[in-house]
């Protein structure tokens, strides 16, 4: 199994991540007539071919007990528990996430869904693995949460009328924020410990999680949409083209891939969990950025939106500054 030793490599693989996270929704548009939850279904699909090909490349570099295979035959049931609790409840959080902004946009969508994931699952990893300087760590947090609300009041200042700010709105994205902050302590307890869960084995065993919740809660939305219309048909799915299934599946293994390397930069010792979260949640700005200069999301927009936009690439850069550096002034 491959486990960075040096900071500087830790850090290459928590940026990464932060691409992964924040990049591979970008799969999402290139299907635009492909309903979501129809996606999803090779979205789970990628996640979990890719935990195996991470699995038996890196995790099974050089064998020995800590390769892919006997992590897992010597991981006790408690922790295997813990890591498919952690994907069930990941994905019930991504599933209203996506919700939330159909329902009330991404102008309160991501600041409260994303901005509470970011308060309640920073603080829950450093109460479980305390590493890092706490004043650089929850003080680079602020910063990036303010830098979530200048997002939002971009979006919100582009088309002012387009979404209705609803209690059904704010109410999912609270619930979607809640739980996207908890399931990384889930991934933590099933990590410390003895007969734990390597990097490798947590991610194989979170994807089996995320892929069974979804047997129930995908088909559910599909039965029930949160946002309303007709209900989504499996037939659609299978009449779908292949060109559809491959960037879904493409989408699921980039998401898996940063994750992946999110978990084992968290192994690193000097990183933990609460910084390499953190700095994962830097997401929004990658994509922010692919909706700025790819997809021309702000092309006409007024002036005080683009304001908005640059304050929120400066307090991102500034607030990430600040988390990396906590693991080096401890």
């Amino acid at each position: 199994m491959y486990q960075p030793e040096s900071y500087t490599v830790a850090l290459a693989f928590m940026l990464l991540t932060m691409i992964c996270w924040g990049s591979w929704a970008n799969t999402m548009k290139l299907v635009k007539q492909f309903p979501f939850q129809l996606f999803y279904w090779d979205y789970v699909f990628g996640v979990v071919i890719g935990s195996l090909i991470w699995a038996f490349t890196l995790g099974s570099l050089m064998g020995g007990t800590s390769s892919f295979g006997a992590d897992l035959r010597q991981a006790d049931q408690s922790h295997v528990v813990y890591g498919l609790v952690a994907g069930a409840v990941f994905n019930v959080a991504n599933l209203l996430l996506v919700a939330a902004i159909d329902i009330a946009g991404l102008a309160v969508a991501f600041p409260v869904g994303i901005g509470l994931a970011l308060i309640v699952g920073s603080l829950l990893n450093y109460i479980l693995s305390p590493r890092g300087n706490p004043w650089l760590l929850f003080g680079g947090i602020v910063v990036v949460l303010l830098a979530i609300v200048l997002d939002a009041v971009a979006y919100k200042l582009r088309e002012p009328d387009k979404h209705g700010i609803t209690r059904k709105g704010i109410g999912i994205s609270v619930a979607s924020g809640i739980l996207m902050g908890l399931f990384y302590p889930f991934v933590v307890k099933a990590s410390i410990g003895q007969h734990s869960l390597g990097p490798y084995a947590v991610a194989f065993v979170f994807s089996l999680g995320l892929a069974a919740c979804s047997l129930f809660a995908n088909y559910l939305l599909m039965q029930k949409p949160l946002a309303g219309g007709p209900p989504v048909r499996f037939a659609d799915y299978f009449a779908a083209p292949t060109l559809w299934h491959f960037w879904g599946l493409l989408g699921g293994a980039i998401w898996c891939s940063g994750t992946v390397l999110n978990f084992v930069a968290s192994r690193t010792n000097i990183v933990g969990p609460a910084v390499s979260y953190a700095i994962g949640q830097g997401a929004t700005m990658v994509s922010a950025f692919w909706g700025v200069f790819v997809w021309k999301e702000f092309q006409g927009a007024p002036r005080k939106s683009k304001t908005a936009l640059a304050l929120m690439f400066l307090f991102f850069a500034f607030g990430l500054m600040a988390v990396a550096c906590a693991p080096l002034f401890r």
